[in-house]
């Protein structure tokens, strides 16, 4: 079997291609090495153990905070406190956390429920909805192709949040 080996290289990656010459045709193989050189199958090559935090920026952090606290009902960590005036920190679920940064001065931009956004998930849309009515937030709820409901709604600084019911199983 004949081999021809070339190899490209950047900052981050190396890769290598062989052609393979077999039954009279080459065929090219590639292989990536991870930037220690480690031979690694098409894999992927961070290992996400879970999910830690999402970091906004906000105009005000007393007004962001009071909605997450308040409206959304996450449980307020705290911070260092040189950082009060500039942070506040939410406990999503253990080990997931939403952390609010101040400084925004331009608006949220490309941020819809088609396109970005982020989703909390809930037990039951009904009581929610009834909630959001009550207070007079604005939203819109939908059905999901497997019957979860969906509904969205916006936080002071124009972030889409969606609150999102399980899927639901077919019954059989």
């Amino acid at each position: 079997m004949q081999k021809r080996k070339t190899i490209v290289r950047d900052s981050s990656k190396s890769w290598t291609s062989r052609q393979l010459l077999v039954g009279g045709k080459f065929f090219l193989v590639t292989m990536t090495f991870c930037w220690m050189g480690i031979l690694h199958p098409l894999q992927a090559q961070i290992a996400i153990t879970g999910y830690n935090h999402v970091a906004l920026a906000v105009q005000n952090i007393d007004s962001s905070a009071r909605f997450y606290r308040e409206v959304i009902g996450l449980e307020q960590i705290p911070v260092p406190d040189d950082w009060k005036a500039i942070r506040a920190w939410f406990k999503i679920v253990p080990g997931q956390e939403l952390h609010l940064l101040a400084g925004r001065t331009a608006p949220v931009s490309n941020n819809d429920r088609n396109g970005a956004h982020f989703s909390f998930s809930i037990p039951n849309a009904d009581p929610v909805e009834d909630y959001l009515k009550k207070v007079g937030i604005a939203y819109h709820r939908q059905q999901r192709f497997d019957k979860a409901w969906q509904i969205y709604i916006t936080d002071p600084d124009g972030y889409v949040i969606e609150l999102n019911e399980p899927k639901k199983v077919a019954a059989h």
